[in-house]
């Protein structure tokens, strides 16, 4: 799986990029069909303490996912999306699997 990363009028760490390529890939265990992924970080509002947002996008082969979350740390809101993703393409692939049942 291809991993893009963008980080936003800032530099991603070295270990921050890390964390993130570890994470989502992660969820090719949950479907071979993922082809890439699109991770953008930014930092929202300065002044308040949950500023960290983390918008991650897969591309799949016939469907995209797509998960936002504002956390106070880039990790913690990369392993919320990564979640959210994660219930995503389970439920995905049981519809798919569940139709094809239906039809044979």
């Amino acid at each position: 799986m291809e991993i893009s990363i963008q980080a936003i009028h800032f530099e991603a760490s070295e270990k921050l990029e890390t964390f993130i390529h570890k994470k989502v890939k992660r969820l090719e265990k949950f479907s071979e069909s993922i082809l890439s992924a699109d991770v953008t970080l930014k930092v929202v509002k300065p002044e308040t303490n949950s500023n960290k947002e983390a918008a991650i996008k897969i591309f799949a082969r016939g469907k995209d996912f797509f998960a936002e979350e504002i956390a106070d740390s880039f990790e913690g809101a990369v392993d919320k999306c990564v979640e959210k993703l994660e219930r995503q393409v389970v439920k995905s692939k049981e519809k798919t699997l569940g139709s094809k049942k239906k039809t044979i």
